[in-house]
C-alpha cells in the first residue's frame, strides 16, 4: 500500500470508530439508561449543576419561560388534614413527597424550581424526615412553620437554607378566611427573596425518558397510609396522567383542578417512632431514607416493580429495575409516596 493509501485507510477507520461510539451513546440515551434524554447533565447526582441546564432538572421538561431559572430548589412543607383540603399552589410543584406524620396523617413536601406559585397554603411545621429527604437537592431552601429544636438542628446540618416562619417572617401571611394554625401561606417569589443563595440550578434527581416503559398495565393503585390519608391513584387515558382520589372522591386543589402526576413513585420505607411528641403526646415518626427497599414506579399507565437504593444521606435515591438498571420517569411532575413497609399497596 502506498503512503497515500495508508493515510486514507487510517482516516476511514477513525470515522467508523466515531460513528460506532455516537451510535452507542444515542442508543443509551434513548433507552433511558444514560443521562437525561436531551439534557446536558447526568441524572441522579443531586447537588448543583455546573452549567445551566436546557431542561428543567426536576421534571425533564422544557422551561415555560425559555430558560431554566438559575436558582436552587425550594421545598415547602404543606398540611394534609382532611379539613384543610383543598390545598393551594401544589399544582406548580416539580416534585411532591407525601410522608407519614403523627396519628396516621400525612404531610407534603412540595419542591419547586422551574415554576412559580403565587400562593402556597397551608404551610405547617417540619419533621425529622424532611432534611433527610431534601439532602438530595443540594443547598435547597426549606420553608416550614418552625419545628422542634431537633428538626431545626438537622436542617442546619443538612446544609439547607432555612427560611422557616420565624427566620423569614415577612415572607409569610395569615389567610383571614381560615382558622389558625391552618392558614399560613407564602409564595415562591417571597420565599426566594427572603434568603441569599447561589445562582445555580440543582442537578436532576431522577432519570427521564420519552420511551414507552416495560411494566404491567394497571388501572389504579391504592396507597393506604390510614383511613384519613389512604389515597388512590387512577390512570386517565385521555390526559395521560395519574389522578388522585380519597375514598373515591377526587382530590382537588383550590382552583378546582384535580391532583395529578405524570409519575408516581411508591417508595416502601422503614418508619420508626422518635422520642419527639406532638401536643397530644403522640410520637412523631421518622422515615429511614437510606438503605434499600421495594419501589413501585407508575408511568404511562404501567407499573414497574423494582428497588430503591440510597447508601447514605450524601447519595441520591436511585430507582432500579430487576436487572439493576435505573428506571426512567416520563418528563413531567412526580409524586413520591414514602410508604411504610408494614402496610400494603393494592394495584388493580
Amino acid at each position: 500500500m502506498t503512503s497515500r493509501g495508508r493515510v486514507v485507510a487510517i482516516i476511514i477507520g477513525a470515522v467508523v470508530v466515531v460513528g460506532v461510539v455516537v451510535g452507542v451513546v444515542v442508543a443509551a440515551g434513548k433507552g433511558g439508561i444514560g443521562p437525561l434524554a436531551g439534557s446536558d447533565s447526568g441524572a441522579g447526582h443531586g447537588g448543583t449543576a455546573a452549567e445551566p441546564p436546557k431542561l428543567c432538572p426536576l421534571t425533564g421538561l422544557k422551561p415555560k419561560q425559555g430558560k431554566v431559572p438559575a436558582r436552587p430548589a425550594l421545598a415547602v412543607k404543606v398540611e394534609n388534614l382532611p379539613q384543610v383540603r383543598p390545598q393551594t399552589g401544589l399544582s406548580h410543584a416539580d416534585i411532591i413527597y407525601e410522608e407519614p406524620v403523627e396519628a396516621g396523617i400525612t404531610r407534603f413536601i412540595a419542591v419547586f424550581q422551574c415554576s412559580e406559585s403565587d400562593k402556597i397554603e397551608p404551610i405547617r411545621s417540619g419533621r425529622l424526615t424532611d432534611p433527610d429527604i431534601l439532602d438530595q437537592f443540594g443547598h435547597a431552601l426549606f420553608a416550614y412553620a418552625g419545628g422542634v429544636p431537633q428538626v431545626e438542628a438537622r436542617v442546619r446540618k443538612a446544609g439547607l437554607i432555612d427560611v422557616n416562619f420565624i427566620k423569614a417572617a415577612k415572607a409569610y401571611h395569615r389567610d383571614p378566611a381560615k382558622l389558625a394554625p391552618h392558614n399560613l401561606y407564602s409564595s415562591t417569589k417571597e420565599l426566594y427573596a427572603s434568603a441569599t443563595w447561589d445562582r445555580v440550578a440543582p442537578k436532576p434527581i431522577f432519570l427521564y425518558s420519552t420511551d414507552q416503559p416495560k411494566g404491567k398495565k394497571i388501572r389504579s393503585i391504592h396507597v393506604p397510609f390510614s383511613g384519613e390519608s389512604g389515597g388512590t391513584w387512577k390512570w386517565d387515558k385521555s390526559t395521560k396522567v395519574w389522578l388522585h382520589f380519597y375514598s373515591g372522591v377526587p382530590h382537588t386543589y383550590s382552583d378546582g383542578t384535580q391532583v395529578s402526576a405524570k409519575n408516581v413513585v411508591i417508595q416502601v420505607v422503614k418508619v420508626v417512632q422518635t422520642d419527639i411528641t406532638d401536643v397530644r403526646g403522640v410520637p412523631s415518626p421518622k422515615v429511614i431514607a437510606t438503605g434499600t427497599g421495594k419501589v413501585y414506579v407508575l408511568r404511562n399507565g404501567r407499573m414497574i416493580v423494582g428497588t430503591w437504593s440510597r447508601p447514605s444521606l450524601g447519595d441520591v435515591t436511585k430507582l432500579l429495575d430487576k436487572q439493576g438498571r435505573q428506571i426512567a420517569l416520563d418528563p413531567g411532575n412526580t409524586w413520591v409516596e414514602l410508604f411504610s413497609n408494614t402496610l400494603t399497596v393494592t394495584p388493580s
